[in-house]
């Protein structure tokens, strides 16, 4: 289903079996909401939720919202009922599905696969939905390239930075490391998802009142080439949304370097404020006037 708002900024995760939160969400200006059928959830939780996240979005409005939900791993006894059971309700409301927790490439493939079936099943009005890979094992931080590659379905690679720690081995004593905690890993799935043409979201800051170390780990991951970020609270909205725009200088100068460009004949050179238009700077320009213009900017 096409909806209006195609930013990915601000990215808030419900528990599927707390439809209590949903209309707060919906009027709220997140860019997307989706439903979490995984960490959020014990397993004697999982199977009610699914019912309760069909009975949510039948009950609300999503023709102005993106929506999503995140499955449970392709390792658990739980994922292809996340996956059959949804789509083939509510599949028409569904832009995109998260996948936790991904390994390598046969991962995403599989869950495409799947997919792919119960769309042609649950009829035309149905798919095709995207899909978005979250980064969070080493294992998945070692195919991370090759699955940014895996189908032609995905949209986002996302980091997740907790399970990742579990993943390696790593202590929670961010303030003590020399350096920025999550450099490396950041900037490799930022890296990946690049080569790919995707998008890059950051993953959720739990302590929604750090609204310091919130603020700080927007503006790491936006200088890292980040689109978005997943939050679990309502109050990170707008602090998300302003990190991952840019700014109004930004917008204004974007948009006199596309028009100079587009307006300079092909035998000669463009240039701005001085300094020579090469090909790179446009594209970056239109990527920021791109962004600009989906937030209203300009």
């Amino acid at each position: 289903m096409s909806h209006t708002n195609s930013l990915r900024r601000s990215q808030l995760g419900i528990p599927a079996n707390e439809s209590q939160l949903v209309a707060e969400a919906i009027e709220s200006e997140a860019d997307r909401i989706f439903f979490d059928l995984e960490d959020s959830l014990a397993p004697g939780e999982k199977t009610a939720a699914r019912s309760a996240l069909i009975a949510a979005v039948d009950d609300h409005d999503w023709s102005d919202t993106g929506l999503g939900y995140r499955i449970n791993g392709t390792n658990t006894r739980w994922w292809h009922n996340d996956i059959i059971d949804v789509v083939e309700a509510v599949g028409s409301e569904i832009d995109t599905l998260i996948l936790p927790k991904i390994r390598d490439a046969a991962d995403v493939q599989t869950v495409a696969t799947l997919l792919k079936t119960v769309e042609m099943n649950a009829g035309p009005e149905v798919g095709p939905i995207g899909v978005s890979a979250q980064i969070e094992t080493a294992a998945g931080m070692n195919a991370v390239t090759e699955i940014a590659h895996a189908t032609d379905r995905l949209e986002a690679l996302i980091f997740g930075p907790a399970d990742y720690a579990a993943s390696i081995g790593a202590s929670h004593g961010v303030t003590a490391y020399p350096g920025h905690y999550w450099h490396y890993p950041l900037s490799r799935v930022s890296q990946a998802a690049a080569s790919a043409g995707l998008l890059a979201i950051g993953g959720p800051h739990t302590d929604p009142y750090d609204s310091q170390g919130f603020q700080q780990a927007c503006q790491s991951e936006a200088a890292l080439g980040y689109d978005g970020k997943i939050i679990v609270h309502p109050d990170q909205i707008e602090t998300v949304n302003r990190q991952f725009s840019p700014t109004d200088e930004e917008a204004e100068r974007a948009r006199r370097i596309v028009d100079t460009y587009e307006a300079t004949a092909s035998n000669d050179v463009a240039a701005i404020d001085g300094k020579i238009i090469d090909q790179e700077m446009y594209r970056m320009a239109k990527r920021i006037l791109s962004k600009a213009q989906k937030s209203g900017q300009l």
